[in-house]
């Protein structure tokens, strides 16, 4: 396997390791004092395809250094055992595929997730967020067969939750190829690959229109799909953002008018905010 190791500032290991898990969609960042004074390194997995990698260094600010190194696989792997199911709601739990025989779930939703070299293995606060705002967007749809976009898919949680609550199609995009394979292998493993379409297609080469629109990605990249992110969703369809930290995402709201925020979701400093049209009816 390939490391890729992100050289930065002390000051700048937060900002990076986000953008990491957000723009990159990695699984888990490990961080490492380095041999340059004042920085630290962030050692994670984007694949080993040349495309993934030069994508990924692409992405970087400017001075922020990177490299890859070979490294085991038990090394980028290691964080596995210390992996455990999470509990989303009382009856919403993302369970490690490889601790699927040992989890009693009960009568809950259970979602199986192996993230291979992708994001997500549904702990984190946005994803969380995201994946109960949609279920609320769920729960009260009134149209018979609900159309599902996942902008940013990682390793396919919220996708698969989607199909596995009844939506009838979710089509999941990613800037990933690693998120695309994750996503797909994740689906067959919860028998909802039938239902969900994973591809490296970019938002603007997106046809058609979703009656719920996921998008769990940094303030920024929101900022910059604003256009398409209002063209793509429905005339009565929700739109669900996170990735934004609960006390400066204004900017964020104002960039996606006309749309209008209904209701937000906090959880240890991070927001998801639920919007629609301002035409749309109450629900």
């Amino acid at each position: 396997m390939r490391a890729f190791v992100v050289t930065v500032p002390r000051t700048d290991a937060e900002l990076a390791a986000d953008h990491l898990f957000h723009s990159l969609g990695v699984a888990a960042v490990e961080q490492r004092n380095g041999d340059v004074a004042g920085c630290v390194e962030l050692w994670t997995d984007v694949g080993i395809e040349r495309r993934s990698i030069a994508d990924a260094a692409a992405s970087l600010r400017p001075e922020w250094a990177w490299r890859s190194v070979t490294v085991k696989q038990s090394v980028m792997t290691s964080w596995r055992r210390f992996a455990a199911p999470t509990w989303v709601t009382n009856e919403v739990v993302i369970v490690p595929s490889w601790l699927a025989d040992e989890t009693e779930t009960g009568t809950a939703l259970a979602i199986s997730i192996d993230p291979g070299a992708a994001f997500g293995m549904g702990d984190h606060p946005t994803t969380q967020l995201t994946l109960r705002s949609m279920l609320e967007v769920i729960a009260v749809a009134a149209v018979p067969s609900v159309r599902v976009l996942d902008v940013g898919c990682g390793s396919g949680v919220l996708a698969i939750a989607a199909a596995l609550a009844g939506c009838s199609s979710v089509v999941a995009i990613d800037i990933s190829t690693a998120a695309v394979e994750a996503t797909t292998v994740n689906a067959v493993t919860n028998g909802v690959a039938g239902r969900i379409s994973a591809s490296l297609t970019p938002l603007a080469e997106i046809d058609g229109t979703f009656d719920i629109v996921l998008a769990n990605v940094l303030a920024p990249t929101l900022l910059a799909m604003a256009a398409d992110l209002r063209r793509v969703l429905g005339l009565h369809g929700t739109l669900v953002v996170s990735g934004l930290r609960a006390d400066r995402h204004c900017h964020v709201l104002a960039g996606l008018v006309p749309l209008v925020a209904l209701r937000s979701l906090d959880m240890d400093g991070w927001t998801a905010v639920t919007l629609r049209t301002s035409h749309a009816p109450p629900r």
